[in-house]
């Protein structure tokens, strides 16, 4: 018999069952990273077409055959609606959604309001924003600067209304229009190529001051830099360039080169306080990163709809603690868990209705198991936990309690539905060289649970392994 290791590769994915998350937009609006979200697929138990059998074997579909179907009495394989049976005791709602500490996961992204295209769209539109604050802070110390050498140059009264208008007033009058264009990301790629053309312009009028001039070009680049904008400041210095020399043209200044002691202490303002807003700025942008790092990291790991950790993420755990029992002997066990009849109630009562049950059922396995036990969606309605340093005892506890649980399971929508799952227990041995040699024995295990009537845990536990 072939294990369901093998033949889950060949599994189907289910579209209703993707998870809802598009792009990490969703769950990280300030940000412009999209978000990957990761479908996961898997065999489902299907009951057999034969009137009346159960099938027990799996062909390459990932369905169940009916060539090892044993005579059942149960009504639900012969009338659909009869699926609905009233349990025995009490019956209670599923397990509220609650997340426990040991998987620490982060919330539940909800699908983004906006596509991620539209997102990062409206987010370039915001840039004016931005810069606004910067451009005003930036030109007003630089206008005191400028205003050193002009007072030191007993400058004309031209010039010190061109220190106005170009330090004082143009960054208001930048934000107002941009923010009146219809294309507001490409009216502030304009305005920042302006700003690069004033300072330009007071290299010249300054009479190449060298502190000030040098200061005024290096503020300038590094701003085109910071923006992000791709070759930004590339086109900004022939833009720089072209004005100081069309302003020498018309001006003809004589250049003073030294900075007197007035000069230097009207410039460092400029250069103290764009270093701090450029370092605070950094320092916020790494901490958005290192935030964004995480919730990305929670959303590769953790399953949307179960809360329960994904195949890839849980397959490393699973891998770790076999590797953990074979350095140091530690005792671990894997349970392969399997919703019982799945196939039928998603195609009887619907999509929407599978959905609730894989949530539901994965809800009890993660308030089932331990603080340091990994739990796991595999795919489609399939779970894996896996318990490391745990004796046998406490291994089938668990299992038996999930079990349990899933057999009390009740759902606020479908009140009379019944569900049961199975339970393959596996320990690790010494003859496990990887990870799907140890699920191929839990597998096998689960396959004797579903053989012998489902609802069950099936699993010899291991006396004493020896690592390797």
């Amino acid at each position: 018999m072939p294990s369901r290791s093998t033949l889950r590769a060949g599994g189907d994915t289910n579209p209703a069952k993707a998870m809802p998350h598009a792009a990490v937009y969703g769950a990280l609006q300030s940000s412009n990273i999209l978000e990957v979200a990761r479908a996961s697929s898997g065999a489902r138990v299907a009951p057999s077409p034969c009137m009346g059998r159960v099938g027990v074997g799996r062909g390459a579909d990932g369905q169940e055959s009916g060539t090892q179907a044993s005579r059942d009495n149960r009504p639900w394989l012969a009338v659909p609606a009869a699926l609905c049976l009233p349990a025995a005791g009490g019956c209670r709602s599923p397990p509220s959604p609650r997340i426990t500490p040991h998987h620490a996961q982060a919330p539940v992204p909800q699908s983004p309001s906006r596509p991620p295209s539209y997102a990062a769209s409206a987010t370039r539109e915001q840039t004016y924003r931005y810069i606004y604050p910067m451009r005003v802070l930036g030109m007003g110390l630089g206008g005191v600067a400028a205003g050193s050498v002009l007072f030191e140059q007993q400058a004309p009264q031209a010039y010190w209304w061109i220190l106005v208008a170009t330090c004082f007033v143009w960054p208001h009058l930048a934000y107002l229009l941009a923010r009146r264009s219809k294309e507001r990301y490409r009216a502030e790629k304009r305005n920042l190529l302006i700003d690069s053309a004033i300072a330009g312009l007071w290299v010249s009028l300054m009479h190449f001051n060298l502190l000030p001039s040098l200061v005024l070009v290096t503020v300038t680049t590094f701003d085109k830099l910071s923006t992000g904008i791709k070759r930004l400041w590339l086109h900004s210095l022939p833009v720089l360039l072209g004005a100081a020399g069309l302003a020498t043209l018309l001006t003809r200044p004589e250049p003073m080169l030294q900075s007197s002691h007035l000069v230097v202490l009207c410039t460092l303002p400029l250069i103290i306080v764009h270093t701090l807003a450029s370092s605070i700025g950094s320092y916020r942008l790494i901490r958005t990163v290192s935030r964004q790092n995480r919730q990305l990291e929670e959303l590769r790991r953790t399953d949307s709809q179960t809360g329960l950790y994904t195949r890839d993420h849980w397959q490393e755990r699973a891998a770790a603690a076999l590797r953990d029992f074979r350095e140091r002997g530690e005792p671990a066990y894997l349970l392969m868990i399997d919703i019982d009849r799945f196939k039928f109630i998603n195609d009887t009562l619907g999509h929407s209705a599978g959905d609730e049950v894989i949530s539901a059922v994965g809800h009890v396995i993660r308030d089932c198991v331990r603080a340091h036990d990994s739990a796991g969606r595999y795919g489609g309605d399939e779970f894996a936990v896996v318990c490391g340093d745990t004796q046998a005892g406490a291994a089938r506890a668990i299992a038996e309690r999930i079990r349990a649980c899933v057999e009390d399971l009740r759902l606020p929508e479908q009140p009379d539905l019944r569900l049961t799952c199975s339970i393959g227990l596996a320990a690790a041995q010494a003859r496990h060289d990887n990870l799907r040699a140890w699920m191929n024995d839990a597998d096998a295990a689960l396959y004797r649970a579903k053989n012998d009537g489902r609802n069950q845990v099936s699993g010899a536990a291991a006396t004493t392994h020896t690592a390797a």
